[in-house]
């Protein structure tokens, strides 16, 4: 997330200061250009691997700034959510065994992150978004306590001006009314850093862009966000919402969000992009000035461009370009933002492997992709259409002519991927491994979205979704530890086991989200057809705007029928019968405190509402089927 350093309180002339300071620093990018000050002539690698905390029930576990007190590793660093953690990997020459001298390095690090979180029963799952994440888990009480992420969530969210809609369409769709940036809490990502000569730097970046959709077809790993099912990787679609600023006119006016492509190929220089940067977005986080960058370029020193870095990192390319000062040279290199976190290292490092491959490879055989007849747009639709579809995605290329992901993966990329790495004298040993796990994962169509996918689709259909999406999440992570790559994975299935009840710790985990209701003005004999064709005993009342109104239950219609005999149904409507004086939880209840709501007042059912909208519903025959598992689980260990 960048720079942590940020004001807190500015004013307009602080602002203007800044600004001027930004400024600064691109002339001073510029005088470095033109004197050749820039490092050449090298290839170097980094990268950055973020993940989730969860606990013993694998939910979300807010717990980064104890492990990374725990852990004391300085390669450790916080993110947005408290459930979030990020580690920064050490940069390595593009050469010999750098390829598996990061595997090990991730291997470390994870390792170091598990054995502090089991010091509060936790854990670390590498995935796009954690399945088990729910809509009570976005809140301020899990926002880091960091200015910078207090800073941008107030900044965006006052900026965007309205209720924040996030609306994703896939097999199902998702639709949130929200005033927060925290759904940015949902998306992890592995990041690769490439740094590349600034004289090659736009070429290379073009290329950046024009492979990002096949490398992203063969790994996504982001399908499911709070149980629904949307796109192979629904993490790009959620980050742009969740950080979007641009007011309503902005919109209409096509103005392009933080979170984006790009609207066009460099032509000749990566100012270009830095340019349009700082003319299209506004600067919204400031910090302590603490250098004239002209001033240090003038006495011979490299300057640190902190102030163009912090704007530089509110904006969000999937190809980012980043400046960087390393042994006393600064340099250039590309930020592949566009990879999700997991499935497994393995995985993580053929992402990779298939990535620099390709960059190193395509810019020497084809040189300019803007000579080829891949135009801008096709790429950008690439883009959004792998996220969408994974392998499943038909690609146009730069021969003019679209492919299946697959075959283009398989036929075409993966040899010159192969070529790129051998010229980068890359050790043939770790080319082999890595290019083979995406070679057998791409042959076979098992990303980790699919993997995810087919487990929930072949589970029981009768088992409540959050104790699928737990047993989905517990799955990865048992694999995960195995270090077994992805598409030796088995499908996700649930066991029989005692520490069930977990999945029922909240009424959010246990309620019914797909709900059958009436308006209060329907006719009562919907409500009594609703109740027959969907074997259910009541039926909630609500209004256009999802106000909850009321209940009709089984018992009403019941004593309607034994006092209307003859008229049953023919004029009488719903707001004639339904009971108002309804007894209501919150998504965050204590299962335990609902059950003992119900006993006590004696009723069959609780709706559950969250700012008077109807979110879910439990019943009095859910705890019947709990309270049978139970009992089954009891009698199952006193005859073992």
């Amino acid at each position: 997330m960048g720079e942590k350093k940020v004001t807190t309180q500015t004013d307009e002339s602080q602002m203007r200061q800044f600004t001027k300071a930004v400024l600064n620093d691109l002339q001073a990018l510029e005088k470095m250009f033109a004197g050749g000050q820039m490092e050449s002539g090298v290839l170097r690698i980094g990268a950055e691997q973020e993940m989730f905390l969860v606990d013993s029930s694998f939910h979300p576990a807010p717990l980064v700034l104890e492990i990374i007190e725990a852990a004391k590793d300085g390669r450790l660093t916080t993110e947005i959510g408290r459930f979030n953690l990020e580690a920064n990997l050490t940069p390595l020459d593009f050469t010999g065994d750098c390829l598996g001298k990061l595997e090990t390095e991730l291997n470390e690090i994870i390792g170091i992150v598990k054995n502090a979180a089991k010091k509060f029963d936790a854990d670390t799952v590498l995935c796009g978004i954690l399945p088990t994440i729910q809509m009570s888990d976005l809140a301020e009480k899990n926002l880091t306590p960091s200015p910078r992420y207090k800073e941008l969530n107030r900044v965006l969210t006052a900026l965007h001006g309205e209720e924040r809609i996030v609306h994703i369409k896939g097999l199902d769709e998702i639709k949130l009314h929200l005033q927060d940036t925290f759904t940015e809490f949902c998306n992890t990502s592995f990041q690769i850093h490439l740094q590349v000569s600034n004289d090659e730097f736009a070429r290379y970046y073009n290329w950046a862009q024009a492979i990002t959709a096949p490398v992203l077809a063969s790994a996504v790993n982001s399908p499911i966000l709070l149980g629904h099912r949307l796109w192979h990787e629904t993490r790009l679609a959620l980050f742009q919402h969740a950080t979007d600023e641009r007011s309503t006119v902005q919109q209409e006016r096509s103005r392009p969000a933080r979170v984006t492509f790009g609207r066009d190929w460099v032509k000749d220089s990566i100012l270009e992009i830095f340019h349009e940067d700082v003319a299209r977005f506004r600067i919204i986080l400031t910090r302590e000035l603490e250098e004239n960058s002209l001033e240090v370029l003038e006495q011979g020193k490299i300057p640190g461009l902190h102030a163009w870095r912090m704007h530089n990192g509110t904006i969000w390319r999937w190809n980012r370009a980043c400046y960087g000062v390393m042994n006393g040279k600064p340099s250039l290199r590309i930020e592949a933002r566009f990879l999700p976190s997991g499935p497994t290292v393995a995985d993580e490092m053929a992402n990779s492997a298939f990535f620099l491959g390709l960059m190193t490879a395509l810019p020497e055989e084809f040189c300019d992709v803007t000579r080829t007849k891949l135009s801008f747009d096709n790429a950008k639709i690439n883009f959004f259409t792998a996220a969408r579809y994974g392998l499943k995605s038909q690609i146009a290329w730069i021969d003019g002519k679209n492919y299946p992901a697959q075959k283009l993966i398989l036929e075409d990329l993966l040899p010159r991927a192969r070529h790129g790495l051998r010229s980068a004298n890359i050790d043939a040993a770790d080319i082999e491994k890595y290019l083979g796990i995406l070679e057998e994962r791409v042959s076979m169509e098992k990303t980790g979205a699919q993997w995810m996918l087919d487990s929930l689709a072949n589970m029981d259909k009768a088992a409540k979704p959050n104790v699928r999406l737990r047993t989905l999440t517990e799955a990865m992570l048992k694999n995960q530890e195995t270090g077994a790559p992805l598409h030796q994975w088995s499908l996700a299935e649930i066991e029989e086991k005692t520490d069930w009840i977990d999945n029922y710790l909240t009424v959010e985990q246990f309620m019914s989200r797909d709900l059958f209701t009436v308006r209060p003005e329907d006719i009562v004999e919907l409500a009594a057809n609703l109740m027959q064709w969907r074997h259910i005993r009541h039926v909630p009342v609500e209004n256009e705007k999802g106000d909850l109104l009321g209940i009709v239950s089984h018992r009403d219609l019941l004593k309607l029928f034994a006092e209307e005999r003859e008229h049953i149904f023919r004029e009488i409507i719903v707001k004639d019968v339904m009971q108002t004086n309804l007894t209501t939880v919150s998504p965050e209840t204590r299962t335990l405190d609902a059950l003992y709501m119900m006993r006590e007042k004696n009723i069959g059912c609780l709706p559950v509402v969250k700012n008077k909208k109807l979110v879910g519903l439990i019943t009095a025959h859910d705890f019947l089927t709990v309270s049978t598992r139970l009992f089954e689980e009891r009698l199952k260990k006193q005859t073992k």
